[in-house]
């Protein structure tokens, strides 16, 4: 929201053989290194991805709640009002809590649409996801997206993990193809 940009680059985790089989996350901003999180991540991302996608179809649950199709996410779990829909931290137990933080919570806000002193109104009732990165120096940056935009975002993500070695194929089928580049600015 401050005009920075945030790379979120999969990086291949590797077997002893030198097969990549999962990612971690390294975030850049502004082409600086910003931190690395959630180690072997991916599948957790696909299955997400998966379903933003079921929530987005006009047949969910979700349809009935929110007829806009970019209020549409996933149902809470936990029952949370603002809840979490991922939380990456450092890659390594070895690691200090402040070398990254990578978190996407859903909030939901109203405005009133009409008159302030009439009845004749209504509220505009909108949900968006708003993912959060801190860096290891401390400093954070926010972006706030529709659910398409999450969406084409973790599709993304599972695009260039494929690239980078780590096939989520089996999840990434039901998701759309996305554009290059996993870029939130």
């Amino acid at each position: 929201m401050d005009g920075s940009s945030l790379d979120v680059v999969p990086v291949a985790s590797v077997d002893r053989g030198g097969r990549p089989f999962e990612v971690t996350l390294e975030l850049r901003r502004d082409g600086d290194s910003f931190g690395a999180v959630g180690e072997r991540c991916g599948y957790f991302i696909a299955g997400l991805a998966e379903r933003v996608a079921a929530a987005r179809a006009d047949d969910s649950p979700e349809a009935a709640r929110w007829p806009d199709p970019e209020d549409r996410f996933p149902a809470p779990r936990d029952g949370a009002r603002e809840p979490e829909l991922f939380f990456f931290r450092y890659r390594d137990r070895g690691d200090l809590a402040s070398t990254g933080e990578l978190r996407c919570t859903l909030r939901t806000s109203s405005a009133w649409i009409g008159r302030q002193d009439s009845s004749g109104g209504h509220w505009r009732v909108a949900r968006r996801a708003v993912i959060e990165a801190w860096g290891a120096g401390g400093r954070g940056v926010r972006a706030v997206l529709t659910s398409s935009e999450l969406a084409r975002f973790l599709a993304d993500l599972l695009s260039e993990a494929e690239r980078a070695g780590a096939s989520y194929r089996d999840q990434l089928d039901r998701v759309q193809r996305p554009l290059p580049r996993a870029r939130l600015r």
